[in-house]
């Protein structure tokens, strides 16, 4: 009886996780892209805009803190290569 509950839950979690795990990585893809094109302005609003919705996710329980914190880490690290001018 406890597995057909438990697996029950993890669906219902599952479905309540699933559009906020992929607008999350929706966000990171345009801020990802955004850099990867030299678009210092769009860059900057969409990597903003993805490191609020990972603290969201982080915050709701869908991902990891430590998962978002990593995400944030490497996007900025991108962010700030671009902001740098390469010599």
């Amino acid at each position: 009886m406890p597995s057909e509950k438990s697996a029950r839950v993890a669906e219902r979690r599952a479905q309540h996780n699933r559009p906020i795990r992929t607008s999350t990585r929706t966000f990171v893809k345009k801020a990802q892209d955004a850099i990867a094109a030299g678009d210092l302005e769009a860059a900057e609003a969409n990597t903003n805009t993805a490191i609020k919705a990972l603290d969201k996710a982080a915050q709701k329980g869908v991902i990891h803190r430590n998962n978002a914190a990593g995400r944030k880490s490497r996007l900025m690290t991108r962010l700030n290569r671009l902001k740098t001018p390469q010599s």
